[in-house]
């Protein structure tokens, strides 16, 4: 499968990421690609957290969700939404009461779309940011959305996909979880922030392809955004033997790969850590 992931700086509203999107994914489809990623916060990155919720849609009937499952129908293609901030229950915002938004209203929601525009997997992000970088902002979001507890292994024709999003990337145990359960491709979409990227985007990314004998697949934000973060963009795609084979470039920007089975047996037949070690459990000493 040849598959494209997106670069670009979501704005403050849909309507003004979507013309960048559909831009994309047409220079994508152009070069004949089978699957187009997105990062994650795909169609916007509030002003604020009021405004997040004030913005966030209801899953159920989603505008944006329904426009980005029109796009994989009329080019008929697998489209992978790295992330959607989505509302998931009724009701007012609490921001009169308190500083946080209600987590059980909000959740940072992931979505794979097949070619016919129907959604087949949703992944609700597992690991919150909760950090501070350094970069003047402090980054809570186990304070306004709802954490998810399943990993996602989706199929897409004959690969198996594992959905992730971005902080998730810290947490290796889920990716060797989902490569040990048949995952080919994993999938990573970011708005990573500029310090940490700098810092560890590119080593992480290539550690877990090197631990699974996977395909990674890293969507990213890049750019200044409405409420003054700056993410780092470099989205990359990383062969199972962990070397880069697509970075994308500053700005706006579609990498592109072929994804071949044989390159994962290859890496997993030369270092078989998935398949011949067990998850350990320590050792209670009274």
């Amino acid at each position: 499968m040849r598959i494209a992931a997106l670069q670009y700086c979501a704005g403050a509203t849909a309507d003004v990421t979507f013309p960048v999107i559909e831009a994309l994914i047409a220079q994508a489809v152009a070069k004949q690609v089978e699957m187009v990623c997105l990062p994650e916060a795909a169609s916007f990155l509030p002003v604020n957290r009021e405004t997040l919720f004030q913005l966030a849609e209801h899953t159920h009937d989603s505008a944006s969700l329904k426009r980005l499952q029109a796009q994989a129908a009329t080019h008929k293609i697998w489209l992978l939404v790295g992330s959607m901030l989505m509302r998931t229950a009724v009701g007012k915002s609490p921001m009169s009461q308190s500083h946080l938004v209600n987590q059980s209203h909000l959740v940072n929601r992931g979505h794979l779309i097949d070619p016919s525009g129907a959604i087949t997997a949703i992944y609700d992000k597992i690991h919150m940011f909760d950090a501070n970088v350094a970069d003047g902002q402090i980054y809570e979001e186990s304070a306004y959305f709802q954490a998810g507890d399943q990993p996602v292994l989706a199929q897409a024709d004959d690969l198996n996909i594992g959905m992730t999003i971005c902080y998730d990337l810290r947490f290796p145990h889920l990716y060797r979880q989902l490569a040990r359960d048949g995952a080919d491709v994993l999938m990573v979409p970011a708005a990573f922030t500029q310090n940490s990227g700098k810092a560890h985007w590119h080593i992480l990314l290539r550690a877990r392809a090197i631990e699974t004998g996977c395909y990674v697949v890293a969507p990213g934000q890049m750019g200044t955004h409405a409420d003054g973060r700056i993410t780092y963009g470099h989205s990359l795609i990383v062969a199972p033997w962990g070397e880069i084979i697509a970075e994308a470039q500053d700005g706006d920007d579609v990498i592109i790969a072929d994804i071949d089975k044989s390159r994962i047996e290859s890496a997993r037949k030369a270092i078989p850590a998935i398949t011949t070690h067990p998850i350990l459990k320590p050792t209670k000493h009274t």
